[in-house]
């Protein structure tokens, strides 16, 4: 590794870092931030970075292969087959109605047939990360808009795959190389899945359980790195696109025990690398490129963001939606998603797109995850938590004030207590700073919101207001104090209970308005002295006999 190779990843890595801070203050995505940046301070503005040797593109690489493993690890047949038609029906839909569009613009416009299909495909993905993201924050993952368009989102996820093998063949010319390439495409890719289907049994039954026995996370660390490694290699020796390796090696590990802990593990390497990629990106922006055709560029910014916005809304609306609510969830999905960038740098890799075509969408891909979360929040406006035509309210779906409960914290208490209130038929909605630990909950159908609940906002969301329970199992004194004051300045008729740490807490709980304090220490303390009561009876006993 040379110097020139560390200098530049240490201007890519800082600017990454100051970007991130900026967004995370402004509120908006931090890819969005990433890609900016990357622009910045590529060639094309005050040019600190260059690529010529393309050592940066081989590092930036390995982001996507840890972002599409993530994604095969969270890839769940179970739960493609769970949203039936909202997946099958809106997926299919929305990505039809925008490819066929584009690609007929394309063609008109004199694009090679090639080129079209590729940007076509690309461009009809949305963001699955942002997406979800906005969904869970304002409590919208299992309201209706929310299943149906996550739904969508993962039909675009798996639509990927089929895609990536796309590409290479557009690469080939001639009728009987073609031919020839189909049919080694197909013997390849039938190997390779059978491969990846014998490689999943022999880890589950097997590979697992002997690594999971050392309890080490350096070996778990290790051996996900050599397998993630290995299938990438495998798919690449086969002729096949290298990410398709890298999801099938998510895949392989997905649904067993170690998928959490390997996604926890992974996720340091996954984000510093995908900031690398997402960068790069902005790297080989050129803002020439809409300088010499404004006009042009933003015609094809409007066109595509209105495209995608009937299209989606349509989806929606086939699978159960009202109008309303499907317009409003449509405008949150008009914009161009992460994995628009991965097929678009293959397309240009490839030489199916040249360089200016290139440019120009990857700047419409950019403003359109700019605009998103505006969007998003705009769409929000347009949905309405109401019985879809011919559907029937679900445990899901706001029901009479009286019956509403809110759980803080998403922890071993946290997680019993919502299974608890659920049985009990209660409209539960958990509450927690991190997405990733509501991620399960809101797959399972119960209502999240992510954020900080000493934030008003955040209770808001999650309809404090309409309450007639709260259950705070957060780990911090402090903060269950504060947001029992925000509570009740809200809903002062709330039974409120909370967990408390310290004995010497409870009082101070007590006088800003729980109804009900469970101290650990005070739990702790009885537990031990009824254990030791049974011991000092059971000695008393055993000297009796003697």
């Amino acid at each position: 590794m040379n110097n020139y190779l560390v200098n530049d990843l240490m201007i890519i890595l800082t600017s990454g870092l100051i970007a991130s801070l900026v967004c995370r203050w402004l509120r908006i995505s931090v890819l969005v931030g990433y890609l900016v940046v990357g622009a910045v301070i590529g060639e094309g503005l005050l040019g600190w970075v260059s690529d010529d040797r393309h050592e940066i593109e081989y590092i930036a690489e390995a982001g996507v292969f840890l972002l599409l493993f993530s994604i095969g690890l969270e890839f769940s047949l179970e739960e493609l087959g769970r949203l039936g038609r909202n997946l099958a029906i809106g997926g299919s839909v929305q990505m039809l109605l925008v490819g066929g569009p584009v690609a007929g613009c394309l063609l008109v416009m004199g694009f090679a047939w090639q080129a079209a299909l590729l940007i076509a495909a690309a461009v009809s993905f949305s963001s699955t990360v942002l997406v979800f993201k906005a969904l869970a924050e304002w409590g919208h993952a299992s309201l209706p808009h929310g299943r149906r368009a996550i739904g969508i989102l993962l039909f675009q996820d798996a639509a990927l795959i089929p895609l990536l093998l796309l590409v290479p063949l557009l690469t080939q010319s001639g009728e009987s190389v073609g031919a020839a390439r189909y049919l080694v495409l197909a013997l390849s890719s039938v190997l390779f899945v059978a491969g990846v289907v014998v490689l999943r049994i022999v880890l589950r039954r097997w590979v697992v359980p002997l690594f999971a026995s050392y309890r080490s996370p350096d070996l778990i660390v290790l051996f996900t790195l050599v397998l993630l490694g290995g299938v990438t290699l495998g798919a690449h020796q086969l002729g096949l696109p290298p990410a398709i390796g890298s999801f099938a090696a998510g895949l392989v590990l997905g649904g067993s025990r170690w998928a959490r802990q390997i996604d926890a593990l992974v996720l340091p390497f996954r984000e510093s690398y995908s900031a690398v990629f997402f960068v790069g990106l902005g790297l080989l922006f050129d803002p020439q490129v809409l300088m010499d055709s404004p006009l042009l560029s933003l015609g094809c910014f409007v066109a595509l963001l209105v495209i995608k916005a009937l299209a989606a809304t349509l989806a929606l609306r086939l699978t159960g939606l009202r109008w309303s609510a499907a317009f409003g969830m449509g405008i949150g999905l008009a914009h161009v998603g992460e994995f628009a960038f991965v097929l678009i740098l293959l397309g240009w890799e490839s030489g199916v797109l040249v360089e200016s075509d290139y440019q120009r969408i990857v700047a419409v891909a950019i403003g359109s995850l700019i605009l998103t979360p505006p969007l998003l929040k705009f769409g929000f406006r347009w949905t309405h938590d109401l019985p879809e035509e011919g559907e029937q309210p679900t445990h899901d779906l706001p029901k009479q004030s009286g019956n509403q409960a809110i759980v803080i914290g998403a922890g071993l208490i946290g997680r019993q207590v919502t299974s608890l209130l659920e049985i009990a038929g209660k409209d539960v909605c958990l509450v927690d700073f991190s997405p990733i630990n509501l991620h399960p909950f809101a797959q399972q159908g119960i209502r999240t919101v992510a954020g900080d609940a000493t934030q008003p906002s955040i209770l808001q969301r999650a309809g404090i207001a309409e309450a007639s329970i709260a259950v705070l199992s957060v780990p911090d004194d402090q903060a269950a104090i504060s947001i029992v004051q925000q509570l009740r300045k809200t809903n002062p008729n709330c039974y409120v209970v909370v967990r408390c740490r310290y004995q010497a807490n409870v009082a101070r709980l007590s006088k800003v308005g729980a109804d009900e304090i469970v101290s650990e220490e005070s739990v702790a303390s009885n537990e031990m002295l009824q254990m030791l009561a049974k011991f000092d009876a059971a000695s008393h006993d055993a000297k009796a006999g003697l």
